[in-house]
């Protein structure tokens, strides 16, 4: 106990000592800098005028960085909407509407030969093409609400028609939907199927070459939303 009381008289005493060498070393900075102020002051002064502009600077960056979110905050807003406002066009087409649609929207991107099966039993094969370099294009069109989900069962339809029954060399599962299942996208990547959601499809119709899409295969918007199967 005794032992304990000295240690924390000793602390005690050292922190004393600290604080009053502390003062006096504050004292004889304040007398060395008054007494020496001609040298001094410049020296502060560059040191004052590099922490305003440093400041200044820092300030600017962070409002350039927070208005360029703000434009590509604004801008993807403003793509969505365009691209919501021309599926609505879409989403009024019946299902075989929305398979010749999809066969114009071929033709435009300048494939060829584009047939569309538009009957029951087609296995698959909606709209039948080839793309400009020659490659077989099979499509299947799923006409879905945007609320719901391309499931594994379609797409596991589709993987087995696309290229063992139509020889596909491009196979593309294109839906109105906003999003396929974890299964059916991991389904799709896996055998080769592009996969076009909502999104995607929005994209193509405001414009976007099919071949810029095909690399995609279900990424964007459509992605964040998938559920799981």
């Amino acid at each position: 106990m005794a032992a304990r009381r000295r240690r924390w008289r000793l602390k005690k005493q050292t922190r004393r000592q600290l604080q009053v060498w502390g003062v006096v070393a504050a004292l004889v900075a304040v007398v060395w800098v008054v007494g020496n102020w001609s040298r001094v002051w410049p020296v502060l002064g560059a040191v004052l005028a590099v922490a305003v502009l440093g400041g200044a600077g820092w300030v600017l960056l962070r409002a350039h960085r927070r208005a360029v979110g703000q434009d590509r905050a604004w801008r993807a807003q403003e793509e969505a909407r365009a691209r919501e406002l021309s599926m609505a066009e879409v989403d009024a087409l019946s299902w075989q509407e929305f398979e010749t649609y999809i066969a114009q929207l071929c033709r435009r991107d300048g494939c060829t030969k584009v047939v569309v099966s538009g009957k029951s039993g087609d296995l698959g094969a909606d709209v039948i093409g080839y793309l400009a370099d020659g490659r077989k294009l099979v499509v299947q069109c799923k006409k879905y609400a945007p609320h719901r989900s391309v499931s594994s069962q379609d797409m596991q339809k589709f993987v087995g028609t696309a290229r063992l029954e139509h020889g596909a060399d491009v196979a593309l599962f294109v839906t109105t939907c906003r999003a396929f299942t974890r299964d059916a996208l991991g389904l799709a990547v896996r055998q080769g199927i592009v996969a076009l959601h909502r999104d995607l499809l929005g994209a193509w119709v405001k414009g976007a070459h099919l071949e810029t899409l095909i690399p995609l295969n279900g990424s964007g918007g459509g992605t964040r939303r998938r559920s799981s199967a």
